[in-house]
């Protein structure tokens, strides 16, 4: 069913894990941040902090990207599996994998398309936006991520951790 996780791929999952987790933190806090400061200057000082409209749109995407590939490696994503329902616990189990694999290459090529998206928004961007060019690059990385994850625990999936967020 599964293959054995080698040493290395556990020490990579738990390095990308510890990855996600202080990247999905790290993003959220900046969000709020964001937006509590811009509520704070425009009520009080009838003022705005520049381009944080733009920053907390992105930082969005990167709360919502590291989270999903928390979500996935700790099996609480979000599943249309109105079919299961009606199955065994062992037969999902015995489904995961190749759902999970197909998931990947979903994600593969979301990532491939993303990044060719990026690529013609790069060429074509104003000098003076390029900052928000490279803030968008969330979008392949995060799908590649999100790939990423999937292929692991489609090939290798231990059982979830008891202390999952």
């Amino acid at each position: 069913m599964f293959l054995a996780e080698p040493h290395w791929i556990t020490s990579f999952r738990h390095a990308l894990l510890r990855m996600d987790r202080f990247m999905a933190g790290t993003s959220l806090m900046v969000l709020l941040g964001l937006v509590f400061g811009q509520v704070i200057a425009r009520n009080f000082f009838l003022s705005s902090i520049p381009n944080a409209d733009i920053v907390s749109r992105y930082m969005v995407l990167y709360v919502t990207f590291f989270g999903a590939a928390l979500a996935i490696e700790y099996h609480k994503h979000i599943r249309i599996d109105v079919v299961a329902a009606c199955m065994r616990p062992e037969r999902i189990l015995k489904l995961r994998p190749p759902l999970y694999l197909i998931s990947a290459a979903i994600c593969g090529v979301l990532a491939w398309g993303g990044g060719r998206f990026w690529y013609d928004d790069w060429q074509y961007v104003a000098d003076h936006e390029r900052w928000t060019s490279i803030l968008a690059l969330i979008t392949p990385f995060g799908f590649f991520l999100l790939a990423l994850h999937f292929l692991i625990g489609g090939l290798f999936n231990p059982p979830p951790d008891k202390h999952a967020p």
